[in-house]
């Protein structure tokens, strides 16, 4: 049970076109935008914010949702690993490699380049952060400073999502869960305080 009630989308009409934006790419209007639209500015900025991250730079949307993926599992935020793999599958990730998300250091379904953003993801979103310059050096050998800055802030992104969602204990939605029951579940994956 959510610990602050979202509000209903039609309460927060001046946001509909962003909500479609969301929807069509996600396939659903997360709840945790909806608790955020207690606070319109709070929405207002997180939709600038979150757009300009995840709207399309120069990385694969697979490997973003990918890295955002690695960054909640390792802050322990079973919503938005639900949402992020959701959407990994959506983008084009086959459900075989979000499944070995985890071993990507090992399995033979990424590459090096993925390996080092994944690494970096895992260890930047540990608390303390575990970033270093190794991390940096492995990066650069497969990206250049601006896909940099792009996979450091979607990590940052859902650092913030993380602490939202597994704060305000947001309501998994129907779509991510199953994708998550399917998928994640033999990983070790549940809803939790999110069902």
């Amino acid at each position: 049970m959510p610990r602050i009630q979202p509000l209903a989308r039609e309460e927060l009409a001046e946001f509909e076109p962003f909500f479609k934006i969301v929807e069509g790419s996600m396939g659903f209007v997360p709840r945790s935008l909806f608790t955020m639209g207690r606070r319109p500015d709070l929405l207002r900025a997180f939709a600038g914010l979150s757009g300009t991250i995840l709207a399309g730079g120069a990385l694969d949307r697979s490997l973003v949702q990918l890295i955002a993926y690695v960054a909640s599992r390792a802050a322990g935020c079973r919503y938005c690993q639900a949402h992020t793999s959701h959407s990994a599958h959506r983008a084009g990730a086959s459900e075989e490699k979000i499944a070995a998300a985890f071993e990507y250091e090992t399995s033979p379904l990424f590459d090096d380049a993925e390996r080092a953003s994944l690494r970096l993801a895992n260890d930047a979103a540990l608390v303390p952060n575990a970033a270093s310059d190794a991390h940096f050096d492995a990066l650069r050998e497969h990206f250049d400073d601006a896909q940099i800055v792009e996979i450091v802030s979607v990590i940052s992104l859902f650092g913030y999502l993380n602490r939202w969602n597994d704060t305000v204990a947001t309501t998994l939605e129907d779509g991510p869960r199953a994708f998550g029951e399917k998928t994640l579940a033999a990983g070790g994956w549940s809803a939790g305080k999110h069902a």
